[in-house]
């Protein structure tokens, strides 16, 4: 019998409403439960004094490139990433070469997360065949392969008929018991307001005489598609919502949503997520012409960055994820509005979550824990985020006083394109649990 306790640290599972102190206890992969417990012999014990332990954290937007790009990153040296960072399970976007868009597709990711010997990685399908924006991908045959939700992130799905016609699908994949079906997640942009941009568009890109992404071409997308999920009773959630008019239009979708079910009445789903780099950083930062600030969407204005800190603090935006986006580093070096956009995120995420969020006031562990593990379990519909007895052992113990200072230098990505190297941070992992086994551990 494989047991593991873990003792005395300060346990948060959300989703069971819990902030304890006291002992968990895992065996076989699958919780045992929290507090006093009979220990098998031969348990391993951690001492988690002054500790906090939560369940895994899920990372549900990350690029692991693989298959097709594997200069830049593969689901072996993304999850080792991962695991450093202390995420336990990561969603992969389907923006590959070529796309993630039949099942077979889906089951190779999860042969090379097996291979890799990890964290678990849940693959996202292509809403449409090749990302081409043509037809609908093969939906039912991905979701049999293990897709868990759908999008064709990197770009939008231009048609609202496609949009349309994929919410509708995707609610013939219910759960039992569950009012909505496999969920669909939205890169927000009007690509005919962004061809060529390289930032976002106003004060500092004029100075700098760079075109600009504006914010409505991200406002006029969630616009859309929070119409097009209340017209299905779709499930949608928006990813990397960069925007203060983004997170007021989820704000007003979400209240809409809930007085439907209040009423009786069918409903919807809308959720969105924040990424730290836009809750961080703004665009006076593209001041230096650094690529490791270009991404998309781009970083803003504090203004814009005040208002994601607030959707998160009311429970408008709901995930945290990264938007891991691993480049080569001869890619990242070319001129500005020649280098890709995106930036590294997994190693970073929980040490800028805890230094920008918790230690800024702005959320308690507890809220912070939840945007981390139930929540987006929850959108992607996968049987994480919890420590409740029964559940797989997915465990991320987190020192939370402990400062240091990010260096890419030792990231365990293929890639470096960070724009927080010499950070100064508070709270790292020293435990990473999946199914019950340590795949990190720096306690003791």
């Amino acid at each position: 019998m494989n047991t593991l306790l873990l003792r005395g640290g300060r346990i948060i599972d959300p989703a069971q409403n819990l902030d304890t102190v006291g002992d968990l206890l895992l065996a076989n992969g699958k919780v045992v439960g929290v507090g006093p417990q009979s220990r098998p012999a031969n348990t391993r014990e951690l001492d988690c004094t002054g500790l906090i332990v939560c369940p895994g954290l899920i990372d549900m937007h990350v690029h692991l490139r693989e298959p097709g790009r594997e200069e830049d990153e593969t689901i072996a040296t993304g999850t080792a990433a991962a695991i450093n960072g202390g995420v336990t399970a990561v969603a992969c976007m389907p923006n590959t070469e070529p796309a993630l868009d039949t099942q077979a597709a889906a089951e190779f990711v999860i042969l090379q997360a097996k291979r890799a010997g990890n964290c678990h990685v849940f693959p996202i399908g292509a809403v449409t065949k090749g990302r081409a924006q043509q037809e609908l991908a093969e939906i039912g045959g991905l979701v049999a392969g293990g897709a868990v939700a759908f999008t064709d992130d990197g770009s939008p799905v231009e048609s609202a008929e496609l949009m349309r016609r994929a919410l509708e699908y995707t609610k013939m994949f219910r759960k039992p018991g569950e009012p909505f079906g496999k969920a669909v997640l939205v890169h927000a942009e009007i690509l005919e307001l962004t061809r060529g941009a390289v930032m976002s568009e106003g004060v500092v890109s004029t100075q700098l005489g760079l075109r600009g992404m504006p914010a409505v071409a991200e406002e006029i997308m969630i616009y859309r598609d929070i119409a097009l999920a209340e017209l299905t009773g779709g499930k949608v959630h928006i990813l990397h919502v960069s925007s203060a008019g983004g997170v007021d239009l989820i704000r007003q979708g979400r209240k809409k949503a809930q007085l439907l079910k209040d009423r009786g009445e069918p409903t919807f789903w809308i959720s969105g997520e924040a990424c730290p780099h836009h809750f961080i950083l703004t665009d006076e930062t593209l001041r230096s012409f650094d690529s490791n600030f270009k991404m998309s969407p781009p970083l803003r204005t504090k203004k814009d960055v005040d208002a994601i800190i607030e959707g998160l603090k009311d429970g408008t935006l709901t995930v945290l994820a990264t938007d891991h986006a691993p480049h080569a580093s001869e890619k990242k070096a070319r001129e500005l509005d020649q280098a890709p956009n995106g930036i590294l995120g997994l190693e970073t995420f929980l040490p800028l979550c805890v230094t920008h969020l918790v230690e800024a006031g702005h959320l308690t562990w507890p809220q912070m824990i939840e945007k981390m593990t139930v929540n987006p379990a929850a959108v992607l519909g996968v049987d994480r985020g919890t420590l409740l007895p029964g559940r797989p052992a997915d465990v991320t113990v987190i020192d939370p006083k402990v400062k240091w200072t990010i260096d890419k230098n030792q990231s365990k990505s293929k890639s470096r394109n960070t724009p927080f190297h010499g950070h100064e941070v508070t709270g790292r992992a020293v435990a990473t649990i999946v199914g019950g086994e340590l795949k990190k551990c720096e306690i003791g």
